[in-house]
């Protein structure tokens, strides 16, 4: 069981360290560090190819029959991003048309649909397809939406990749595992190039795989098994899915369209106004939702610990956003 998450590693770890040779040497999916974009906090200019690596490690998921089923979707999620790596973007409406497409092909091979919301609370077969499209295609944008700085994006991540381990052992689940393990190996490949240094960057192919994939993880989990609650889901997600939750209606409420970039999001104030420094500050957030998902791991089946769980974050992250929030402009 270790080889599933040493090879992909391995295999991550080598695909990248060739991809920053062979980017520098012939300027291949550059981010410029000169271009002027809110959410630039690097000097050096980097190639933004991750999920290159992450997407060629995670072959071993094809060993099962499930993980065979995988390989379409999380196809499709990588090129919704990639392309915008490759200095190609595509318009926002293509890469939603892929991210759907993706997400409704998990849904179908994979049969990943939350029916059961806890509580006692039952949706019909067809709203649960609704509702989980809608989670899926949300996870994958609040995953490139903290992708800001070294190591955030992919150790938020991986912590995700942690519980799930945990929870699918419990379960018994050996298929589910395998996928949790495979990723986070390849993963980890990345992170040890990003953290702290940034010599590679996660890119929106990467970010949106990874968002893709731990949300499928995520459904399976909680469609497939009564004593996993989807609200450990939930609030084992709760970092980015409230950082865009929050994100929505800041922008709303002071006039931005929430497509619009802007410098005020949780981890550039972090940065700001705490950190000064962009591994630290990966580190900060990192070490501040550990304690919540930690608790989450250890309660997946009930669904009152977790809302209440997910109510103290979003406390902690308002209070804290408030403070820096006015510390930041005051100085404006």
């Amino acid at each position: 069981m270790i080889s599933l998450f040493v090879y992909p590693f391995l295999i991550s770890l080598f695909t990248l360290m060739a991809i920053i040779y062979f980017s520098h040497k012939h300027d291949l999916f550059i981010d410029d560090a000169e271009h002027s974009k809110p959410q630039n906090y690097h000097s050096v200019s980097t190639p933004r190819a991750g999920g290159l690596g992450i997407i060629l490690g995670m072959f071993f998921i094809t060993i099962f029959p499930l993980g065979l089923n995988f390989i379409l979707p999380i196809t499709l999620a990588f090129f919704s991003g990639i392309f915008e790596d490759f200095n190609n973007s595509l318009s926002a409406r293509r890469r939603l048309f892929l991210q759907i497409l993706a997400a409704l092909s998990a849904i179908w091979l994979t049969g990943s649909v939350v029916t059961y919301l806890g509580l006692g609370i039952s949706i019909p077969y067809w709203a649960g397809v609704i509702f989980s499209l809608f989670a899926i295609v949300g996870m994958m944008n609040a995953v490139n939406i903290i992708d800001g700085f070294n190591g955030l994006a992919s150790g938020i991540i991986l912590l995700i990749l942690l519980s799930f381990a945990i929870t699918s052992y419990e379960q018994n689940n050996m298929e589910i595992l395998t996928i949790v393990l495979s990723t986070a190996g390849a993963t980890l490949g990345f992170f040890t190039l990003n953290f702290p240094k940034g010599k590679i960057f996660l890119g929106d192919g990467g970010a949106y795989l990874l968002g893709f994939i731990v949300a499928i993880i995520g459904i399976f989990l909680a469609s497939k098994y009564e004593s996993v609650s989807p609200w450990y889901i939930f609030s084992i997600f709760i970092y980015p899915v409230w950082e865009v939750l929050f994100s929505i209606m800041r922008k709303l409420y002071i006039g931005l369209s929430p497509m619009q970039p802007d410098a005020y999001h949780f981890h550039m104030l972090v940065y700001r106004q705490i950190t000064h420094s962009n591994p630290l500050t990966a580190l900060f957030i990192i070490g501040s939702t550990l304690p919540f998902m930690t608790v989450s791991t250890i309660f997946p089946n009930k669904s009152t610990t977790n809302i209440a769980i997910s109510c103290c974050f979003i406390l902690y992250y308002s209070i804290l956003y408030y403070y820096l929030y006015k510390k930041d402009t005051r100085k404006i």
